[in-house]
């Protein structure tokens, strides 16, 4: 049971999307928000999903349900101090070294202990989670009632289904559907690893005997989660941009490179499937308008369920390249073997851009897109 101060938020959930670096727009937005809210107040989303590096947000705010304003301090605290080397190696010999092992491991026998093959080493991101998150507070607050449900979702290699892993009350059972299920797990550091695992970029993570990468990978249903663990009033932080003119040629005669392309893919995995959930679900919205109060009541599974979308009002690869200088010499050096400069059209800079710098103007966007948005934001979540 929730607490009674927070009883009217009960059915509220957050649902933070995927995206690299771009994840620092979402402390923005919390920040706006808790300014909305009363001090020393819980969460005023008893439901947290997140997905990719959306993930490590929500675990954040999870272990600080109880105190909304603090989870979110602790939050920009990182943020605002974050850099390249502590999410993956960066200097010249660890990054070089660590692809030579991944082409080396390649030669290996089948029966022979490998180890996962990637663009990059996250294992610094290993050691910050470990010494900034306190998973115990989880189970703490579900405990006292300040938090119903938290959600992280990842991605099987091993059969291609998409996987909540969820903590929560005991009342909440698990699901599962087609090429996706919710399982009732203690979340920890690898369940955080395996969600952000964008692919071929980080290494993919092993839990129990399966391996899992980035949630957003054939996650078809971002919305599932939420509602799943009794959500009716979804707050939606996407990544949905406008598209801005960045620092290239208009009408380039050149076919797209092959960065160019891998950031075509990257942004359609980390958007497209939401906003064709959100338009899926609108449809069953207006669907269930149709049918009457008393066979409604009659079936437990349909509900109407509410959202409020806030996606970025300025386009966070235009903003990636004015901080691409700030990328070590080395990962410039290894993003232009593959065809990334300072004026290419590619969008992975904007998910690698683990700096301070660029993460503090995500986190001001997000401020202000949530300010602008302020009005519609309180009477959504009753604030």
């Amino acid at each position: 049971m929730l607490k009674k101060y927070n009883s009217k938020h009960r059915k509220n959930a957050l649902i933070l999307t995927g995206g690299g670096a771009r994840a620092a727009y979402q402390v923005g937005v919390l920040s706006a928000i808790s300014k909305f809210s009363p001090r020393h107040h819980p969460v005023p989303f008893p439901i947290i999903c997140g997905t990719s590096a959306g993930a490590i947000n929500t675990t954040a705010l999870a272990c600080y349900a109880s105190c909304f304003q603090l989870g979110v301090k602790k939050l920009e605290w990182v943020w605002n101090s974050l850099k390249t080397d502590r999410i993956y190696h960066s200097d010249p010999y660890r990054v070089f070294s660590h692809i030579l092992k991944g082409v080396l491991g390649s030669f290996q026998a089948d029966y022979a202990n490998k180890i996962p093959r990637s663009l990059l080493n996250n294992s610094p991101l290993r050691t910050l989670l470990d010494s900034v998150v306190d998973f115990d507070r989880i189970d703490n607050n579900i405990l006292k009632g300040y938090l119903s449900a938290v959600s992280i979702t990842a991605s099987s290699y091993s059969n291609g289904d998409s996987i909540s892993f969820y903590q929560s009350t005991e009342s909440i059972k698990p699901w599962y559907r087609a090429k996706r299920s919710g399982i009732p797990t203690q979340i920890n550091t690898e369940h955080l690893l395996a969600s952000a695992a964008i692919p071929l970029i980080f290494p993919s993570t092993k839990i129990k005997r399966n391996h899992f990468g980035d949630g957003s990978i054939h996650q078809l249903s971002p919305l599932s989660p939420a509602i799943h663990l009794g959500g009716e009033k979804l707050f939606v932080v996407g990544v949905e941009q406008p598209k801005e003119p960045i620092h290239i040629k208009e009408n380039n005669p050149h076919p797209p490179t092959t960065a160019t392309i891998a950031g075509h893919l990257l942004d359609g995995i980390f958007s497209d499937t939401l906003q064709s959930d959100l338009e899926r679900m609108h449809r069953v919205n207006n669907t269930l308008s149709l049918i009457n109060d008393d066979k409604k009541q009659s079936n437990e599974g349909l509900k109407n369920i509410e959202s409020l979308v806030l996606n970025p009002s300025h386009d966070f690869n235009s903003m990636a390249i004015d901080y691409y200088h700030e990328l070590p010499y080395s990962i410039r050096l290894l993003l232009r073997g593959i065809g990334i400069t300072n004026d290419s059209e590619s969008s992975i800079i904007s998910y690698l851009l683990f700096d301070k710098a660029y993460c503090k103007q995500l986190i001001k966007l997000g401020f202000e897109d949530a300010l602008e948005q302020e009005s519609k934001i309180r009477q959504f979540l009753d604030l």
